[in-house]
């Protein structure tokens, strides 16, 4: 049976078209136009093309491999638009006004869009875990227990880097401001001055920063991974990053998120197991240096995970933000409808 009606789309006028003229051209051209009718029914109905909003970083590393697919030759019949933004800032105007289709952004950020825009937007897949570390000169420093009167210089106040610390230092029973200090810093490029000027100092660095600045001084080293710590504490793992979707475009193609998601999820694994290749293809799009990216990779925690275990892992994360913060995931913990599975 054909349908009667079509979203509207370029495709689709001609479908249009044939179905029309299946009932009205001349007899001696009625096979040639079912023929053609029948090719044009089975292809994907589609209205647009599929819009993603990346930022430079690990949240976009991941799509290293569809890009480089995207720019040559649809994907699954979809055409990809890409844009790589240098900050969130940059991106929440086009997402709040439904200007994207997907977008990946911080976690916490897309809980702020989920209640800013009454759910509009949607979580489909987590795709980036733990990028958080601390480095310095002072080897002898191992765990968080070490950090005893230290002084920690760190950028992102307000946001993962700020909610992660805090938390595993109350968790280990430290005070900031009388166990341990934290300085916050605009940029990460302030917190590699300090550690410049004071060989004693540390500062929190998330990765892909963390291997650029280890490539250019071998007297650092990384010296405590808060991702483990975070995961020893709580049987989970840290999420940086989620991929979110425009609900109205979803509903309009009922086959583009299972596309969208297949074609990500391989590009995830072989970013994962082509780390050479995948480097290349970051610095060719403006991600990431590929040599930085070399190094940047396996500490990046670059994943694509959909589905209920999406939804188990992001709802008690989640949680745990709000516990701290609740301004910082938007007022409230996001409902049912923040996850498509």
């Amino acid at each position: 049976m054909i349908p009667l009606f079509l979203p509207i789309g370029p495709g689709n006028f001609v479908r249009a078209f044939l179905i029309i003229g299946h009932f009205t051209i001349i007899p001696g051209m009625k096979k040639i136009l079912s023929l053609l009718l029948v090719f044009f029914v089975l292809l994907p109905v589609f209205s647009e093309n599929v819009d993603v909003i990346l930022l430079k970083g690990p949240t976009a590393m991941g799509m290293a491999f569809l890009m480089d697919k995207a720019g040559e030759k649809s994907v699954d019949g979809y055409e990809y638009d890409f844009s790589i933004e240098a900050s969130p800032d940059m991106a929440i105007p086009r997402i709040v006004r439904g200007d994207f289709t997907f977008a990946s952004v911080p976690l916490n950020l897309a809980s702020v869009l989920y209640n800013r825009t009454k759910g509009d937007v949607s979580a489909v897949a987590i795709n980036t875990l733990g990028v958080l570390y601390i480095a310095g000169k002072d080897c002898t420093i191992s765990s968080l227990k070490d950090l005893v009167g230290k002084t920690i210089y760190s950028a992102g106040k307000g946001a993962t880097p700020e909610y992660v610390l805090c938390y595993l230092l109350k968790a280990n029973g430290m005070e900031i401001g009388k166990d341990v200090f934290v300085e916050w810093k605009s940029e990460h490029t302030e917190c590699v001055l300090a550690l410049a000027e004071d060989d004693e100092a540390v500062a929190l660095l998330p990765e892909p920063f963390l291997s650029a600045v280890l490539e250019k001084d071998p007297a650092l080293s990384l010296l405590v991974d808060l991702n483990e710590e975070w995961r020893l504490l709580t049987g989970k793992s840290v999420i940086t990053g989620v991929t979110i979707a425009n609900d109205e475009k979803l509903l309009k193609d009922e086959n583009l998120l299972p596309s969208f998601l297949t074609a990500y999820g391989n590009s995830v694994e072989r970013v994962n197991s082509e780390i050479n290749e995948a480097a290349m293809i970051m610095e060719r799009y403006g991600i990431i240096s590929a040599a930085v990216g070399e190094k940047a990779i396996p500490g990046s925690h670059i994943v694509m995970i959909s589905g209920d275990e999406m939804k188990d892992e992001l709802s008690s994360y989640l949680e745990v933000l709000y516990s701290i913060d609740p301004k910082s995931i938007g007022g409230a913990v996001p409902g049912d409808d923040f996850y498509q599975i």
